[in-house]
């Protein structure tokens, strides 16, 4: 991996892995067709802990919080509170992924990496987040939050397993479908990505070096400048998207979606690019 590679991979990462289009179909699109190969899901994993240290340091007060009313709860249980809950929302909440991450693995760093899987998903799950935006009630606040609301948008996470379908994208609608608020069902969904986002980028970083199921690999230097470039961008991408979603519905990310979906198949068709 040159560093020209490096520095335009990372950019994408930061850019993307807070909008609802797929921060990993988006790297796999753009290393291929401007690169002729993939960057591999283990690069895309390590760079994405840049962009999870950058929810880190977004929400790092409301973190601390929770964490606190957490710990705070299991000793005395008149200290636990709506952060007490949440607290135990984002570990409900992401243990489906960890789970079906962990067995599915290979396939998850080979098979689904296809273009024709990544653009297929683009085009099909924007019609999943147009419904959502029609018809989610948007009525229901933090303080309203269930473990059933945990599990579903848990559940729905998993399916950012598939480069395409996007982790916001998919946690956000579920959201939007449960009757949460937008802003809520987004800092929800950024909160339940944490843990599993470290998760994977830790647990990819050796074959980040060394990719053994395909993918450009990467030297040490070239994985920290990635990250810090993913946390730089990253960090101004989330504050940016949440003040968004506060005057604009995701409509605007499906248009985009679908017309990203449908160039990609198309010069898969004719031939511009190679599915890999």
């Amino acid at each position: 991996m040159s560093w020209w590679q490096v520095v335009v991979l990372a950019v994408v990462q930061g850019l993307t892995e807070f909008l609802p289009v797929s921060s990993s179909g988006h790297l796999a699109i753009v290393s291929r067709i401007f690169f002729a190969q993939d960057a591999g899901a283990s690069f895309t994993a390590v760079t994405q802990l840049g962009t999870e240290i950058a929810v880190l340091v977004y929400f790092a007060r409301d973190i601390v919080r929770i964490a606190k009313a957490w710990f705070a709860g299991l000793l005395l249980a008149a200290h636990r509170d709506v952060d007490y809950r949440m607290g135990w929302h984002v570990i409900i909440g992401t243990i489906p992924i960890c789970i079906l991450g962990l067995f599915f693995s290979d396939e998850i760093r080979s098979g689904v990496r296809n273009l024709w899987v990544i653009a297929t998903a683009l085009v099909a799950f924007s019609a999943v987040i147009a419904l959502a935006e029609r018809l989610g009630r948007q009525g229901r606040q933090v303080n309203q939050l269930t473990w059933r609301d945990a599990i579903v948008v848990g559940v729905a996470q998993t399916l950012a397993l598939v480069p395409g379908v996007s982790r916001s994208g998919s946690t956000i609608s579920a959201g939007l479908f449960l009757g949460l608020d937008r802003e809520l069902a987004a800092r929800f969904g950024f909160l339940l990505a944490v843990p599993a986002v470290f998760a994977s980028g830790l647990f990819s970083l050796p074959d980040a070096f060394h990719p053994v199921l395909g993918g450009m690999s990467a030297t040490g230097p070239q994985l920290v400048v990635a990250t810090v470039i993913a946390f730089v961008v990253g960090l101004a991408a989330v504050a940016w998207f949440l003040r968004f979603l506060l005057q604009h519905s995701m409509y605007w990310f499906v248009g985009y979606r679908v017309a990203a979906g449908v160039g990609v198949l198309i010069l898969l068709a004719t031939g511009g690019v190679s599915a890999g």
